[in-house]
């Protein structure tokens, strides 16, 4: 924060009040006052004021004709990031135990959880949505900058939620309905199952159509033991649209897949600095006002 005048020349005139302060004094008659001696000392302490009040006056004015003010500059990070759809498979086999080596208690489900809520909070310029597949798909979440609302709605997901099948190709279809108003921006989707197609309704070929007619950048991502996924369908979604395909044994290896995916789709963020005055020639414009009306009253 720093101080300074908008209009600092107006302190010049300081010189001509003073010139006429010197050589501009005002004439009386003389006048005998047998008294003087008892009044002598009141009256030099009153113009003594006088003359207090009278500078005070005029220094406040010309502060406040100079325009003081404080500037304090403000940075800004404006969120112009990407729009991300992030894609949970809830199915039944996310119940699967063993996924992470440091503990394998946690099943498949947690573990993803965990790597994606992670990856939700590195993104604090983008706007994010969810949405969740098993025999059905939903949008669980529209696209938001709330991070803090988006992890909820991660964690309270659950095995199942959308049925024990899994309809990959409708979680597609939802995709490009969850990012249809957002033609103008980088739209990119991140899809994470443990299993193959094997519910919904939508169409494989004509869903993938739609979402390159959006521009829509598929990350796909298979997890689990081979057999389970099929990798050629994934990195087909993947290659179609822009996107890469990654394969996840365990739960360091789709940590580090996260990773990777953040660096891939960084994007520059400049900062816009702004510069906020705040004008305070309202204060020495009182003082003048005060202290002129007690020099008024000290004359009369």
């Amino acid at each position: 924060m720093t101080f300074s005048f908008e209009y600092p020349e107006f302190f010049l005139l300081i010189i001509l009040f003073v010139i006429c302060c010197k050589f501009c004094k005002a004439k009386f008659e003389s006048l005998y006052f047998p008294q003087l001696n008892l009044i002598s000392k009141k009256e030099i302490f009153k113009n003594r004021i006088l003359i207090y009040l009278r500078w005070i006056t005029i220094i406040s004015l010309l502060t406040a004709l100079a325009s003081p003010y404080k500037t304090e500059k403000l940075e800004e990070k404006p969120k112009n990031g990407l729009n991300i759809a992030l894609l949970i498979d809830t199915s039944e086999s996310m119940k699967m135990i063993g996924f992470n080596q440091t503990n394998l208690r946690l099943n498949r489900f947690q573990v993803v959880k965990n790597v994606v809520n992670d990856f939700i909070q590195k993104r604090t310029n983008d706007n994010l949505g969810l949405v969740v597949f098993g025999e059905y798909s939903f949008i669980a979440s529209p696209l938001t900058f709330d991070k803090k609302i988006l992890s909820e709605v991660l964690n309270n997901l659950h095995i199942g939620i959308a049925g024990k099948t899994t309809a990959i190709y409708d979680a597609i279809g939802q995709t490009v309905a969850l990012l249809k108003n957002e033609e103008n921006s980088t739209n990119i989707a991140i899809l994470i199952t443990d299993g193959i197609n094997t519910a919904g309704t939508l169409n494989r070929d004509e869903v993938i159509q739609l979402a390159k007619n959006r521009k829509i950048k598929f990350y796909t991502i298979g997890i689990g033991r081979m057999g389970e996924i099929n990798p050629f369908d994934l990195q087909d979604i993947a290659e179609q649209t822009g996107g890469k395909f990654f394969l996840a044994k365990n739960g360091a290896e789709l940590q580090a897949i996260y990773q990777e995916i953040d660096r891939l789709e960084k994007r520059e963020i400049k900062s816009i600095e702004h510069e906020i005055k705040d004008y305070l020639y309202f204060y020495p414009l009182l003082i003048s006002l005060l202290s002129l009306t007690l020099f008024a009253i000290k004359i009369f």
